[in-house]
């Protein structure tokens, strides 16, 4: 440590850094705590000490590796404790974070939205889509190599907005990180409320009519044994309607039968009456009001692996039904079984599905080999991309009904609420949702409330009014536009946008020319990213 005399030390601080060659420092001089010339090691330490002032007078500039320390204490001060080092994690759990973090509620209105684009397009935007936000995920990743950030560690991608674009920069970062997260929050309450609602449906159906029973208000469809319902209002289903139009020629017609709900009593009516999808919002807050003031969201990222049990048991549920119903796809009568000019309803919703940018680093953070990053987050691309893939074109070239427009945005409403598998897939969806959702907000209140007021937590009130206005946001939606698949493809389209396109592409092309990189080809490649991003977004408005 410094140590003058005692006036000196009541002049100045005991330390002062000596980074800058504009601050004047105090001598170091370790002899004046232990000045005892029979002790050898306070004589080593002096003598390395006065050789540290000779080095510094012969090269003064601050960078250089032999200028004297801010302090220096004696060894007898320190204790060695033995820790064991912090964890790193293998590539396999890296791919796996990235592949468990991406797959979320998009996966649901995946069917629908490769309707929307056609059977042959829609996959060639989801394969298009994957490389596309790929690349902007691994500029996002590769940024922090290229700065020296003066506020210490570069923690996150706004911290590179920060050194590259200024305060407006960072401030972008956060907005749009937020505004993706808000958006997810919304589908959350929508499909929590669905799910709810169906569930107890279900049990009180089960109850007072027996296993099987439906009291579900549009007329249903029953295919070998398999309940499934159109929900499209400008679908016509009626008994009226001729069941070879309305499936696929390859089905047997004797195999078809329709379903009526059961016959309602004044107690049915009554449940009904309470109980339907536009309460439910509403009850939900009885659950989750008092799980969304935590201080601490410690208590529920323990339950993480829901999440992948649920994406496990959807893959099933796809793959089981698929089976059963078999495939029906007639390319050559079917219009617009290729390719639809509402084909940007799709890539909207997947500019969300493969949003990870503002996560990624934090994932990648704890690599045990940083190298490997390009090659593991290509191939957690790759297996997000296969999944979402899977499941679009699984459930929608098995639909039974030729009117693939039946496909419903949440394809679980497409089963009867009397279902049994689709009663297990909403249960774990639910329970999976309602551990998440506290996380979600916890992550917005954290980036709200540190960047108004300092500090992630200033009061009670201060949180609590928060939550209330997110979660009237919440409700507001579940109760007036409870569309999961427009929401996710106007959120992801504008959250796209800015975080996915624009940040990424514009912190590479000033990175490039302040290295003196940058190219005419490398400047229009990029430019066109941002181009396409603001073309996706301006065509939600249009389909």
């Amino acid at each position: 440590m410094s140590v003058e005399d005692d006036n000196e030390s009541k002049k100045a601080p005991l330390l002062q850094t000596s980074s800058s060659a504009s601050v004047s420092r105090r001598p170091l001089m370790y002899g004046s705590i232990n000045s005892d010339p029979d002790d050898v090691e306070a004589v080593r330490n002096s003598a390395i000490i006065s050789r540290y002032k000779y080095y510094s007078r012969l090269a003064p500039h601050p960078n250089n590796p032999m200028v004297i320390p801010d302090h220096v204490v004696p060894s007898e001060l320190w204790t060695h404790i033995p820790v064991k080092p912090a964890g790193k994690q293998g590539s396999l759990i890296t791919i796996f974070s990235i592949w468990n973090t991406m797959m979320g509620t998009s996966l649901l209105s995946m069917p629908w939205a490769v309707g929307q684009a056609g059977f042959a397009l829609g996959l060639a935007l989801l394969i298009f889509m994957a490389f596309l936000t790929l690349y902007t995920a691994y500029l996002v990743m590769k940024s922090v190599d290229t700065i020296e950030y003066k506020g210490g560690d570069v923690l996150e991608f706004s911290d590179v907005c920060r050194y590259y674009l200024g305060k407006v920069g960072e401030s972008s970062a956060v907005i749009f990180s937020v505004i993706g997260l808000l958006g997810g929050a919304i589908v959350y309450w929508v499909l929590m409320s669905n799910f709810l609602f169906n569930a107890v449906s279900f049990i009180y159906n089960d109850v007072h009519y027996g296993a099987g029973a439906t009291a579900d208000s549009n007329l249903s469809l029953r295919y070998n044994d398999q309940y499934i319902n159109c929900s499209n209002p400008d679908i016509e289903t009626t008994k009226d309607y001729s069941m070879t139009h309305q499936f696929s020629p390859a089905i047997d017609s004797h195999n078809m039968t329709t379903i009526t709900p059961a016959p309602t009593t004044p107690s049915d009516k009554m449940f009904h009456d309470i109980w339907n999808l536009h309460n439910v919002p509403f009850f939900l807050l009885l659950v989750l009001v008092p799980l969304i003031n935590f201080k601490s969201p410690t208590f529920f990222t323990k339950f993480n692996a829901l999440g992948t049990i649920s994406v496990l048991y959807l893959l099933f549920f796809v793959t089981y039904k698929a089976c059963i119903w078999g495939f029906h796809m007639d390319f050559s009568k079917v219009p617009g079984t290729y390719a639809k000019l509402s084909f940007p309803a799709l890539t909207g919703v997947l500019s969300l599905a493969y949003f990870i940018h503002c996560c990624v680093l934090s994932i990648v953070r704890n690599q045990a080999k940083p190298q490997n990053n390009g090659r593991d987050l290509s191939i957690a691309f790759f297996c997000v991309a296969l999944t979402y893939c899977y499941v679009g074109a699984m459930f929608y070239a098995a639909w039974p009904m030729k009117k693939k427009e039946c496909i419903d945005q949440n394809l679980l409403n497409n089963l009867l609420t009397s279902d049994p598998l689709a009663f297990v897939a909403r249960i774990f969806l639910f329970v999976q949702m309602l551990t998440v959702f506290p996380l979600l907000l916890y992550i917005m209140r954290v980036q709200v409330m540190h960047a108004v007021f300092g500090s992630i937590w200033p009061s009670w009130k201060h949180v609590v009014a928060m939550n209330l206005i997110i979660v009237g946001i919440c409700v507001v939606f579940a109760r007036f536009y409870p569309k999961i698949g427009s929401i996710i493809r106007y959120t992801g389209a504008f959250v796209g946008l800015v975080y996915s396109f624009f940040l990424p592409c514009a912190t590479y092309i000033l990175s490039e020319k302040g290295a003196g990189k940058l190219t005419a080809v490398k400047t229009i490649v990029h430019v066109t990213i941002v181009v396409l991003g603001l073309v996706n977004f301006i065509a939600q408005f249009l389909v």
